[in-house]
């Protein structure tokens, strides 16, 4: 009665927490899924998930057919790519670049674990700051972009991985560090501590001050170091991902606030050339990041 297909679909509920975006995972109507896991439950006499009105809850049988889930599918992906190796199609080159610079923060354990997978695969990150990273992709100077999502996606293979919140970093000093969260007005002003890329990658100009027709002198800086550096020492306000800010919030060297009552989010995807979706890697290297970053703060999955 078990078989993979269930196991991959419990596994895109858990992920998601919602049977809609579930279900366009793995390919298969709502309604389909839904016939899929009541036969589930009928078969085993238990039912697997609670439904909330915030989406779906694992019960103990569930949790124990995802535990299932995710020890057989890695097995299965293991296989997999020992046959591809056996077959000779596990050599290659991989070039990442990087839209998001705060990502070096988590890259390392995510290459680790890609190289274990794939050691005939040569990998290579694409140095400097990029105006259009997606411009590397054109002219076959880069594999695979880790960045925003498109706009135009038909050229171009894109796989979700999260989305994240972007704080704003002060001085301890400041004055406006005893808010609950900063509104566009309180940034007039004030130095934007940024790296050095086009204001129309910058999210927070983007989605929060130029609707607000608030326009900030800059300061740049490619290290994040040194950005935290200049905002502790009140040279100015940056904005970050929570992720990149936590050990800096943790020694009390800044002030991390939400920008606005629900806050700044972005999203990040894994964006290459259709022409390379037959690389046995490149879904591979997706579901690596995904895993590797479960537990950083200020995550929302994307599906």
């Amino acid at each position: 009665m078990l078989d993979i297909r269930h196991l991959r679909s419990l596994v895109a509920i858990a992920d998601t927490g919602k049977l809609a975006t579930a279900a366009e995972r793995v390919h298969l109507t709502q309604s389909a899924l839904s016939h899929q896991i009541r036969a589930l439950e009928e078969h085993h006499g238990l039912p697997l998930f609670e439904r909330t009105r915030h989406g779906l809850t694992f019960l103990p049988a569930g949790d124990r057919l995802l535990q299932l889930a995710r020890t057989v599918l890695a097995e299965v992906q293991a296989a997999e790519r020992d046959l591809q190796r056996m077959n000779g199609q596990a050599s290659g080159e991989l070039r990442i670049a990087l839209e998001c610079h705060t990502c070096f923060d988590w890259l390392m354990p995510v290459m680790h674990q890609f190289r274990q997978r794939w050691p005939g695969v040569e990998v290579d990150l694409v140095a400097g700051f990029h105006a259009d990273p997606l411009t590397l992709l054109k002219e076959g100077r880069a594999d695979l972009v880790i960045g925003s999502r498109p706009k135009a996606v038909r050229p171009w293979q894109v796989l979700p991985l999260f989305r994240f919140e972007i704080l704003a970093v002060l001085a301890n000093d400041h004055p406006l560090r005893h808010k609950r969260h900063l509104s566009p007005k309180d940034f007039e002003g004030e130095t934007l501590i940024t790296y050095p890329v086009p204001e129309q990658r910058i999210d927070l100009i983007r989605e929060v001050l130029q609707p607000a027709g608030i326009a900030l002198q800059r300061r740049t800086a490619e290290l994040t170091v040194a950005i935290v550096q200049l905002a502790a020492s009140r040279r100015g306000i940056a904005a970050l991902p929570s992720w990149g800010l936590q050990s800096y919030l943790s020694h009390d060297y800044v002030q991390g606030l939400r920008i606005g009552p629900k806050g700044l989010w972005s999203e990040l995807h894994a964006i290459w050339p259709r022409a390379q979706s037959g690389q046995p890697w490149m879904q591979d290297i997706a579901g690596i990041i995904r895993s590797e970053c479960a537990q950083l703060p200020g995550i929302e999955w994307l599906s």
